[in-house]
């Protein structure tokens, strides 16, 4: 039976979510306590280093990892239904019409034997199995044209080969939108982009959002992307969560050294022209060996003893909403930030 979802409530919730993979080298924790909520009309960006456990988060909403390997616990609501421990058959059915995903590579998801329209119009029968072949072929040219696509009638008969990067990317969007989901996932929509299709894109996940109130989870490895379309930002390290609040709040005032870093290790246009970007030093840790404590402490230049042995909750930082999960004081951070991060030109 379908639980009846308040008005109010998130449209995806999700409460300390898990994921673990069995491997020949061990177990990998690749999502570890992981809880977040998106609301209809709103936009939460996920973002993280390689291997944070953003990508891993997105295909457990949508129930696309191998259950033979991959172990899952903790609640995943979509409008108000619980999907773990939903059986398969059951979550193919939300998935593409409740909710869809824009993957990160169109030109490998998109298969090279089938023109882009007939891999669109079959997305559109699966959860419309009663409309023919002139109906699906009807809504596929729509949703390419609403999309942006020029001579959509045309393009429908095309091969993904025969489509601009932006283009394919454009083509993965109205797959996702053919059966108007509430939910959609974008991941990394806008890798190997240019800048000007890059914003292109962006403002069309804007104007779609505005008319069908979608709730969008937006992963991204670029803070910049991030700034533009979110609402509110989840910061990932090491399949956790560091960081968590308004886009306003964590980019103006990031309380998480590992988000100092993410800051500090992009091109700013109110800092100095002329200043070295500051990566962050070391690798992203092995989810088989994850260090002790917090995980970040072997990168982090205010590593305490404590920060090697307790693992940090997320907790208040100050302002309502904004949640950090860090041993250092919030007069250490204000004082770190305010005399060692903006002095490199990363304040926004």
């Amino acid at each position: 039976m379908v639980e009846h979802r308040m008005p109010q409530d998130p449209y995806l919730r999700v409460t300390d979510l898990r994921v673990r993979f069995d491997t020949e080298d061990g177990v990998v924790k690749a999502v570890d306590g992981v809880s977040f909520t998106v609301e209809r009309g709103r936009t939460l960006g996920i973002v993280g280093e390689s291997g944070s456990g953003k990508s891993v988060t997105s295909l457990a909403i949508l129930g696309l990892h191998n259950a033979r390997r991959t172990v899952i616990s903790g609640e995943i609501s979509v409008g108000g239904r619980q999907l773990v421990g939903l059986p398969d058959e059951e979550v193919r059915r939300l998935r593409g019409r409740d909710m869809a995903m824009i993957f990160q590579d169109p030109l490998s998801a998109l298969h090279p034997y089938y023109s882009v329209g007939k891999q669109i119009a079959e997305a559109y029968r699966v959860h419309h199995p009663r409309a023919g072949r002139r109906e699906a072929r009807s809504r596929a040219v729509d949703v390419l044209d609403r999309v942006g696509i020029p001579q959509p009638a045309k393009r429908f008969a095309q091969f993904p080969h025969e489509f601009s990067g932006g283009m394919r990317q454009r083509a993965m969007i109205a797959m996702a939108l053919v059966n108007d989901p509430d939910l959609l996932i974008a991941d990394e929509p806008t890798t190997a982009l240019d800048v000007t299709v890059q914003a292109q894109i962006l403002d069309l996940l804007a104007d779609l959002q505005a008319e069908f109130r979608s709730a969008i989870v937006l992963i991204s490895h670029d803070l910049g992307v991030v700034s533009q379309v979110a609402d509110d930002v989840l910061v990932m390290y090491g399949g956790r969560a560091v960081e968590h609040g308004s886009v306003a709040r964590v980019l103006r005032t990031p309380q998480h050294p590992y988000t100092w870093g993410l800051l500090s290790s992009v091109p700013s246009l109110h800092g100095d022209a002329d200043a070295d970007l500051v990566p962050i030093p070391g690798n992203p840790p092995s989810l088989i060996n994850l260090p002790s404590g917090c995980a970040f402490h072997p990168r982090c230049r205010w590593a305490d003893d404590r920060s090697r042995l307790e693992v940090p909750g997320l907790r208040d930082a100050g302002e309502s909403g904004h949640l950090v999960a860090c041993h250092l004081s919030a007069g250490d951070r204000e004082r770190i930030y305010r005399d060692e991060i903006v002095r490199v030109g990363v304040a926004r």
